[in-house]
């Protein structure tokens, strides 16, 4: 499963290194969790939909996971500017969703999510291929309620051992700056 998770992780973050409006790993890191969180919660609402004769989603309709995030290869999936709108939408409806201190903590934890979370892609087509690899988890062969847990230890694994691997997450702005300022010659070294 780990070599699965490390495969995941690194595709995801090969697709967002394409996008302008990601810079770094704190925001890969949290691009990934959103999009992780609204899958595996997806999930286990269908769990509670066949536990709990009343279950009603604290997520609008339109909002929820398999409502809009399944690509099923017809071409009518959201992608592009499209998609971006919608994510807009859904970060705006999920930010104000109204709760109650009555409310289960299973419903008061979405708005507790997307308080603070931000998505920062501006490229809606990359926005589709992450949320493809994201569809694409099957919960169904491990416990999902660790699968989350599981993905985010493994980014953080490949994080802690990027700059021994060679790669470091300087912002395109500074290094495209100090290119800029400096204007390197081939064959030129510099401390």
């Amino acid at each position: 499963m780990a070599t699965n998770l490390g495969g995941l992780v690194k595709r995801l973050q090969d697709i967002m290194r394409n996008d302008p409006g990601i810079n770094g790993d704190a925001q890969r890191i949290e691009q990934i969790i959103w999009a992780l969180f609204l899958k595996v919660y997806d999930a286990k609402e269908e769990d509670w939909e066949m536990d709990e004769d009343d279950y009603q989603s604290i997520i609008p309709e339109p909002y929820r996971w398999r409502n809009w995030a399944h690509d099923d290869g017809s071409g009518t999936a959201r992608t592009g500017e499209e998609l971006l709108d919608f994510v807009t939408e859904l970060f705006s409806t999920l930010k104000n969703l109204p709760i109650t201190p009555d409310m289960p903590k299973k419903k008061r934890i979405v708005k507790t999510m997307f308080e603070e979370t931000n998505q920062y892609m501006k490229d809606g087509v990359l926005l589709r291929q992450v949320i493809n690899v994201i569809d694409a988890i099957d919960l169904e062969s491990y416990d999902d309620m660790h699968a989350l847990g599981d993905i985010y230890e493994t980014i953080l694994k490949e994080l802690q051992s990027a700059g021994r691997a060679g790669e470091f997450y300087t912002p395109r702005a500074v290094t495209d700056f100090m290119a800029d300022r400096i204007e390197p010659h081939l064959g030129e070294r510099m401390a």
